[in-house]
């Protein structure tokens, strides 16, 4: 009995340690891939080709969706930064999602909201109830709906798609902040290949412990809270870097919800948002490829690293919890709804390459994880443990872990130098070696418990994040001239 426990558990080990090595090896590839996009496209001047854009009346307005749901401590930030985008044709549409604090009535001041009857763009369906339709009175291009809230973020996306007018639609979340020249950058594949392209997306950081004035990063900080840290190599590798890999393939899966640009007809075209699904962002693109392909539809999804959005992650484990459970049940709902996809040639590398990718390490990773965890620790307790393959499994992970942190914080600090100061730097380094030991494990479980609920089919709540607001810089003291 006590040989077959042994075969048990040493087969379980090197399965865990082989899957292991398989998932960071891919993900090495795509850093990889990545890492020569990036550099790639740092050649040129990224403000190049701008003016032509701004002048060309073939540029296609915009209209960016923000959803808000109990938004008070950044929203002024948020649409701060959208109104100041350097780009010809724009308008916001905010959705006041049954906030219960001041969300509307600080807008509503700032803005010199009047109420109006607005004109339906399209019909697509809305649980909640809309209750009033406001736009600003002070010049600028912004309209407020107001409904109550189903919770559940893409009900309010669907409700603003109903009143957006122009052609590409750039949804951002509510606690977001754009770079000036975000959007320019983000759409310029659209003004370049109008035909194809049919969605974009741009990078993600961490705003928690920048320095922010009306709406505008002045000094990216990182902040003093290692979850927070965690958070912000994470983004590195699969926004600046992993999304970039996939996107060379041509199997780009997901356009981040805090800052995608899509083609509106398509969006309405495909029904609008899911509004059951926990994953909406993914969702939506998987949707619109799988339309595509069945109709022979030429199409692009492309991902520019150039753009930045900052947004505000979560503080404390407990909200990160919640998060990465909401988004791993959002993807096992995904997988399922697109299951005939998996693996199959006729939708292409989405089919072939991302969708078996996110199914086999993304859905089912966790339970790998765990699964090997809890066989070291039963060997360890039975005494039947090999600390010889123990210190292979782990120094590999870490190992290879660490490797793939490190490239990218080094083309992160290479290609845009986000973080100028040497200490973050080398902090940012540090969280690289530090999350495969304990942040790693943590993760897996939040991930773990996402995809029961899901197995469960408990029913998809979206819960708001609580919100700290943004770091203000403080003003900076003029002397008074001196009298003469």
């Amino acid at each position: 009995m006590r040989e077959v426990l042994v075969d048990v558990l040493l087969t379980m080990s090197w399965a865990v340690l082989g899957y292991t090595l398989l998932l960071d090896l891919v993900m090495l590839a795509l850093v990889l891939a990545g890492a020569r996009r990036v550099s790639a496209s740092r050649r040129w001047d990224g403000s190049e080709g701008h003016e032509e854009i701004f002048a060309s009346p073939l540029t296609p307005g915009v209209s960016v969706l923000i959803p808000a749901h109990d938004e008070e401590a950044g929203i002024l930030d948020t649409l701060a930064a959208v109104l100041a985008q350097r780009y010809p044709v724009l308008e916001v549409v905010l959705v006041d999602d049954g906030s219960t604090d001041r969300t509307f009535d600080m807008v509503a001041e700032r803005f010199g909201l009047v109420q109006v009857t607005a004109r339906p763009t399209a019909a697509l369906p809305v649980d909640g109830t809309v209750l009033s339709v406001h736009r600003a009175t002070t010049g600028d291009p912004l309209t407020v709906v107001r409904k109550t809230s189903v919770g559940r973020r893409s009900d309010a996306l669907n409700a603003a798609l109903n009143v957006a007018r122009h052609p590409l639609v750039c949804m951002v979340d509510a606690d977001s902040l754009l770079e000036p020249e975000a959007l320019v950058q983000v759409a310029r594949p659209f003004v370049e290949d109008p035909a194809n392209v049919v969605a974009s997306g741009g990078v993600i950081r961490a705003a928690n412990g920048a320095r922010v004035a009306r709406g505008s990063v002045l000094e990216p900080r990182l902040s003093s809270r290692w979850v927070v840290r965690f958070q912000v190599v994470e983004y590195l590798r699969s926004f600046l870097l992993g999304r970039t890999g996939w996107a060379d393939a041509n199997a780009l899966l997901i356009i981040s919800g805090a800052f995608g640009l899509f083609r509106r007809d398509l969006v309405v075209e495909v029904g609008g948002l899911d509004a059951l699904s926990l994953a909406e962002d993914a969702e939506l693109v998987v949707t619109v490829q799988e339309h595509l392909r069945r109709q022979r539809r030429p199409h692009r999804v492309v991902f520019v690293p150039e753009p930045v959005c900052w947004t505000e992650v979560p503080e404390t484990l407990a909200v990160l919890g919640r998060q990465r459970r909401r988004w791993s049940h959002g993807l096992a709902q995904l997988l399922w709804k697109h299951r005939r996809m998996i693996g199959n040639p006729r939708f292409g590398p989405v089919g072939l390459l991302a969708l078996p990718f996110f199914l086999l390490f993304e859905l089912l990773g966790p339970v790998v994880e765990v699964v090997g965890l809890v066989s070291v620790v039963l060997a360890a307790f039975l005494g039947l443990l090999d600390t010889g393959t123990a210190l292979v499994m782990f120094g590999l992970a870490l190992g290879l872990g660490t490797l793939l942190s490190t490239a990218a914080v080094a083309v992160e600090e290479f290609s845009y130098a986000r973080y100028t100061r040497g200490r973050e730097v080398g902090v940012l380094l540090l969280t690289g070696l530090l999350e495969n030991v304990g942040y790693r494990q943590l993760h897996a479980w939040f991930r773990l418990r996402g995809l029961v609920a899901a197995l469960m089919r408990r029913t998809p709540v979206w819960t708001a994040m609580p919100r700290t607001g943004f770091t203000e810089a403080e003003p900076i003291a003029v002397e008074p001239a001196a009298a003469t």
